[in-house]
């Protein structure tokens, strides 16, 4: 009905994509595609949401734009937000705390500068010449 029409404009704008609302999904870019996922998902109003590779396929621009709605979910909504992603960088500006699974099992975990720091994580997936440089302290960027 009308109320289940203004929601869903009402997150497409929140995510900055109300001027593709008219448009099918198959024609939108990588980043509006990553958008419209995530209006999706919290159109039930959850509690939790998982984003299974939102960094995926999508270029440098579109990675800043879903990192700052990501924080927006998180920060404005309170959700909790379950990310799957190999991009480490991108997820780990985004993440108050990230798993490192090898081989199906939970190798390290904590904040982006103990798993960087860790020498395991090192050896085994980030590499001896990782380097990122970490965000000084996490604040919106809609502030």
């Amino acid at each position: 009905g009308r109320t289940g029409r203004v929601r869903a404009y009402q997150l497409l704008e929140q995510l900055g994509i109300e001027g593709n609302a008219e448009q099918t999904a198959a024609t939108l870019s990588g980043g509006e595609k990553r958008r419209l996922e995530m209006a999706r998902a919290i159109a039930s109003n959850p509690t939790f949401i998982l984003l299974d590779e939102p960094f995926a396929g999508v270029d440098p621009i579109a990675v800043e734009d879903i990192q700052k709605h990501i924080q927006l979910l998180r920060d404005q909504l309170g959700l909790g937000i379950l990310i799957t992603d190999h991009t480490v960088r991108e997820t780990l500006a985004v993440t108050d705390r990230a798993y490192i699974i090898n081989k199906g099992v939970v190798g390290a975990q904590g904040n982006a500068e103990e798993l960087i720091n860790n020498e395991w994580v090192r050896q085994i997936y980030l590499g001896e010449q990782f380097y990122m440089q970490l965000p000084t302290k996490k604040t919106s960027p809609f502030e």
